[in-house]
């Protein structure tokens, strides 16, 4: 990707397979609970994105050796745990590269001091350094913890902790610093979040007990990590990533005459929401291929263009396994009949950015018809392809502008957006997938 911007052009269909980047969720975790491990971790199918790489440059300041093999390969040799960074650890744009180094590193006695972009640094880190400092870290930085800020770790306390909002970030954090924190850890979820921390920790020889309570009418998940378990190096196959997964597949939905397939996307249900929601709408999507790859169940999944979708009502509680996907299902509601509600996703508005204002702005920019509420927003589609022909303001978010030019595929005008350059720390080849699907997407 370039600094000049990228514009989408309306054309023919897209057709073809592809294989998703690899999920950037695991390929985190693999770096990460790798360099906390004792020996060999080795890992195919690594997302190489911008975001991934800082977390692996991270690895090696905190005292593990980390070497790529190949294309995705990657090796990791850990020493059980990580000493003091002697220089300033750069997580890039990482958000959930940092949250989770930092519960990480708060299980042993060192100083770390964080920092990151512009974006990081403006991303409030509070909500991890709560349940860290409950345990006994300490820590310096700006208001709302924003970076930079120095991490004190060792000596922690084991913590039960329920989560005040639904964050597998958070969640992951104190199951991090769990590891070495005396008495071990227990997390409330009152909501579920994507497991992969629990289903990783697992892999890794450490013992994860998860348990489904009711209270009432609502089920809460409770996940406790017992103390004074030590993690074993092991190999990690990393499935793709179904966040990414979702615009070729949107594409396929939305482009006349089109037909895409993706290749061994992970079907954990905690990641699927945008699936079921398109299915719902009407959306010719097909699953197939059903596997298991390194306890993940994957499989290909197909997109056929779909002119009849409708509106739908989507449920607040499904927001955890689709937060990322919102922005993207915004764009296939334009193109649908009626009313598409997406409310209970105030998360969107600490992401990378704002992402409910920009995709809203976005939308509208292109002739969609938004609603903005302070949790959510509303999407009017009129069973008509968009007017497009707008320069989309992306603040930076590689999954703002990777949903516009999405748009700009099935648009009536083509669509820009200002600033491609980010759509590398998820998913680094994302032009040059859509145009060997078809897609006219080029420098603006």
């Amino acid at each position: 990707m370039t600094a000049a911007g990228l514009k989408s052009t309306p054309g023919g269909a897209l057709w073809g397979t592809v294989r998703a980047p690899g999920d950037k969720s695991i390929s985190h975790r693999s770096m990460i609970l790798g360099a906390l491990a004792s020996g060999t971790t080795t890992v195919e199918g690594l997302l190489e994105g911008a975001d991934v790489l800082a977390t692996a440059q991270a690895m090696r300041s905190f005292g593990a050796r980390v070497e790529q093999e190949g294309v995705g390969r990657w090796r990791v040799e850990g020493h059980g745990g990580f000493s003091e960074p002697s220089d300033v650890v750069d997580c890039g744009n990482a958000g959930t590269g940092v949250r989770l180094i930092m519960g990480a590193a708060a299980g042993f006695p060192l100083c770390a001091t964080f920092t990151g972009d512009s974006s990081l640094r403006g991303r409030p880190m509070g909500r991890v350094l709560d349940p860290l400092a409950r345990m006994g870290a300490t820590w310096l930085g700006r208001d709302k913890g924003r970076l930079p800020l120095t991490l004190k770790g060792g000596n922690l306390r084991g913590l039960s902790y329920k989560l005040p909002m639904a964050s597998a970030q958070v969640k992951s954090a104190v199951l991090l610093a769990g590891l070495h924190a005396e008495g071990g850890v227990e997390v409330i979820e009152p909501e579920a979040t994507r497991d992969h921390t629990e289903r990783m920790l697992r892999a890794f020889g450490a013992e994860v007990i998860v348990e489904d309570r009711a209270h009432g009418d609502h089920v809460v998940r409770h996940i406790r990590l017992p103390a004074g378990q030590k993690l074993t190096g092991t190999h990690v196959a990393v499935p793709g990533d179904p966040s990414s997964a979702a615009f070729p597949l949107v594409a396929g939905l939305i482009v006349p005459g089109s037909e895409v397939t993706v290749e061994g996307v992970m079907l954990n249900e905690l990641r699927t929401g945008l699936f079921t929601t398109l299915q719902e709408m009407g959306a010719d999507l097909t699953i197939s291929n059903v596997r298991e790859s390194s306890g993940e169940q994957v499989g290909d999944i197909t997109a056929r263009y779909s002119p009849d979708m409708k509106g739908v009502v989507v449920p607040p509680e499904r927001a955890p396994a689709m937060i990322d996907e919102y922005p993207i299902l915004a764009i296939a509601a334009a193109f649908a009949t009626g009313e598409t509600i997406m409310r209970g996703v105030g998360e969107m508005r600490v992401k990378e950015s704002d992402r409910i204002a920009l995709t809203a702005a976005g939308l509208e920019a292109c002739g969609v018809d938004v609603e903005e509420e302070p949790e959510g927003f509303i999407v009017r589609g009129t069973g008509q392809a968009p007017r497009g022909g707008a320069l989309v303001e992306t603040h930076g978010d590689h999954r703002i502008a990777m949903s516009h030019l999405i748009l700009g595929l099935a648009a009536q005008a083509p669509v820009s957006v200002d600033e491609p350059g980010m759509i590398a720390t998820s998913f680094p080849g994302f032009a040059e997938m859509m145009r060997g699907l078809g897609g006219a997407i080029a420098e603006a």
